[in-house]
């Protein structure tokens, strides 16, 4: 079993930046790979960025490549969103998950077994 907890949401103009932070609760976190999601009010929950146990590989979504970027630091249990030059459409709640799939399924959804309660993260104009 997994626990993951986020943290680092909150209110910031746009330009600005934020930095999310994901803890684990796992023996063993270096054997499963993390993602980032988002989910905005009236729309469904979408792929954010998503990195690979070694860290070693990632993937962003297109809306956020160049601003955003995950890394993780397996000796604390620890993934993180650094995002920067923040739009008004990035609002959302954002979550962090984890599985022991790879490949193109860390895009999928669905593909991820456990997940955090989400942080919100509001950008005003």
């Amino acid at each position: 079993q997994v626990q993951l907890v986020e943290s680092g949401g909150g209110l910031v103009q746009a330009g600005g930046s934020l930095r999310l932070s994901c803890t684990a609760s796992v023996r063993t976190f270096s054997g499963y790979n993390m993602g980032w999601f988002r989910q905005a009010p009236g729309k469904e929950r979408e792929f954010v960025a998503a990195i690979t146990w070694t860290g070693g590989s990632t993937i962003y979504a297109d809306s956020v490549k160049g601003r955003f970027t995950i890394s993780r630091d397996n000796t604390k249990n620890t993934v993180y969103l650094q995002m920067n030059s923040l739009k008004r459409e990035d609002t959302a709640v954002y979550y962090c998950a984890a599985t022991e799939r790879y490949g193109g399924w860390l895009l999928v959804l669905s593909a991820y077994e456990y997940w955090g309660q989400g942080t919100q993260v509001t950008v005003s104009s």
